[in-house]
């Protein structure tokens, strides 16, 4: 996609650019207006501190799935899961097997996809504690199994302790 943005902008560039400069001038040109444009659209690479088994391969997959998405990750893995996700204030009903804490506090519960913690950290909703996907839905980043696909609910958890749905996941494009 970022391709195509590029590609787009270095058309329009060259359609709307003055016969007057040199190939050299509008090719300077338009490659310092494409980098600033690209930096202004990249947001800064998030770290995420991951919480989980050492042998949990799904886990490893939806840290791939975040690396991919330009986050940066940190896996730590503590004695006991279940304590470390009362410490955080997840409650039992959101669990899966891994928790992500953003540099900020937020947590990130299970297989949510990468696009989605993004969009929430760009506007953290107000009272929000993170997202969850609880259980472990097949599809979802981390849990891929060929063509197969359960739709699952993203929830938006509260510091209350309540929850609402945050995106309904009705097909694997949504996820990316």
């Amino acid at each position: 996609m970022s391709f195509r943005i590029i590609t787009a902008t270095l058309l329009a560039l060259a359609l709307s650019a003055c016969g007057e400069q040199s190939v050299e001038q509008e090719t300077a040109s338009q490659s310092a207006d494409t980098s600033q444009s690209a930096e202004a659209r990249e947001p800064q690479a998030q770290t995420l501190t991951v919480y989980k088994s050492p042998t949990c391969g799904c886990c490893e997959d939806w840290i791939v799935h975040l690396e991919e998405k330009g986050f940066q990750t940190t896996a730590e893995h503590p004695d006991d899961m279940r304590t470390k996700k009362t410490e955080l204030n997840i409650a039992p009903q959101y669990g899966s097997c891994h928790t992500g804490v953003s540099e900020s506090g937020y947590v990130f519960e299970g297989h949510v996809p990468a696009k989605l913690v993004q969009q929430f950290l760009d506007n953290p909703p107000e009272n929000a504690l993170g997202l969850a996907v609880p259980r472990m839905p097949v599809g979802s980043p981390g849990m891929e199994m060929g063509d197969r696909f359960d739709p699952y609910d993203v929830l938006l958890l509260k510091t209350d302790g309540s929850s609402e749905v945050y995106a309904r996941i009705e097909q694997p494009e949504q996820q990316y």
